[in-house]
């Protein structure tokens, strides 16, 4: 499913849950040093498109990466595909971006794809080193979600 030529197309979901202080937070995680791109840096759930649809193959990374099910998550928004062009990698994407709240008492569990997952606010997004156009891309799905930055 590749129909603009020269970008890789890939979904990002971000994850929400209500803490116990009842502050809402976003689920980012780590990318190991196993993945193909952007080692260290901090992003949603992540992953090519490779399904038939984005939809599908955003449950389908979340699933791999989190081991939450279908059930476990709800889906909020799916926002329009959003063009990223990193010019420091000279790589081009078509970010596909949804938002979904997490079931209450469910807890992820990282894959090999990211070491650290942590919860947070919108506004600490821009205190952390991303992946490219990452809060543009919460933006898309969450658009009263402001950071500092």
């Amino acid at each position: 499913m590749n129909d603009q030529p020269g970008r890789r197309q890939v979904v990002t979901c971000f994850l929400r849950r209500t803490d116990a202080q009842g502050n809402t937070r976003v689920l980012i995680v780590r990318r190991s040093g196993r993945v193909g791109t952007y080692r260290s840096c901090w992003a949603g759930i992540s992953g090519y498109l490779e399904a038939e649809t984005p939809l599908a193959q955003a449950l389908t990374e979340i699933r791999e990466e989190t081991g939450l099910g279908a059930d476990d998550v709800t889906l909020v928004r799916a926002g329009e595909p959003l063009p990223v062009d990193d010019e420091e990698s000279g790589l081009r994407w078509l970010v596909y971006p949804f938002l979904f709240d997490v079931a209450a008492g469910k807890d992820v569990a990282l894959d090999w794809e990211n070491v650290e997952a942590r919860w947070v606010t919108p506004e600490e997004l821009s205190a952390y080193d991303t992946v490219p156009a990452l809060e543009d891309a919460l933006r898309q799905v969450w658009p009263s979600a402001r950071s500092r930055g």
